[in-house]
């Protein structure tokens, strides 16, 4: 690392310091020359490989300039939307990977965003997944309806509170 105020190219690390959730690696540095300190910050790069090959930056603000277009008209709040954009980044990073593809970014996009808002997840799919007809959107409403009745089941041995036990309260009574 070359000094800000003599050039040099050598200088060495006094100390080195996590910022910004780990993200970020603050190092002090002593220049071997001129003995003047100085701070550099280092950030893990991640690049995301378009489908032409092109490898761009990730950025956290075009993911949710998509997000903000599929939930346009929608009950959905703009610091929604920032925490759906900080976990998609956390999944990828967390992937260690220093290049992702951009379909595995949009991937990583839909289950979040399913979670926060059907209809725009239904908006974001219709356009990252390319529907050509009605079948397709008839297709994933089908598979939505399917996951909503899932995660609404009973649990295994669990009792369903939606349903009156009229018997047993009756039972309770006659006691």
């Amino acid at each position: 690392m070359r000094c800000p105020y003599c050039r040099h190219a050598d200088s060495r690390v006094v100390d080195s310091s996590e910022a910004e959730d780990g993200t970020l690696i603050r190092r002090r540095r002593s220049c071997t020359e001129c003995g003047r300190r100085f701070t550099t910050v280092e950030e893990a790069v991640l690049a995301i490989v378009k489908r032409s090959g092109v490898t761009e930056p990730f950025s956290r603000t075009k993911i949710m300039a998509g997000v903000r277009k599929a939930c346009q008209g929608r009950p959905v709040d703009e610091d929604a939307i920032a925490l759906l954009a900080q976990s998609v980044e956390d999944s990828i990073r967390a992937r260690g990977a220093a290049e992702v593809p951009s379909q595995e970014v949009g991937l990583a996009i839909l289950e979040p965003l399913r979670n926060l808002d059907e209809v725009a997840y239904l908006r974001f799919a219709s356009v990252y997944r390319s529907f050509d007809s009605l079948s397709d959107f008839e297709r994933e409403i089908a598979a939505l309806r399917e996951k909503t009745a899932e995660n609404r089941a009973v649990p295994p041995g669990g009792e369903d509170p939606d349903e009156a036990r009229p018997a047993e309260a009756a039972g309770a009574k006659q006691t």
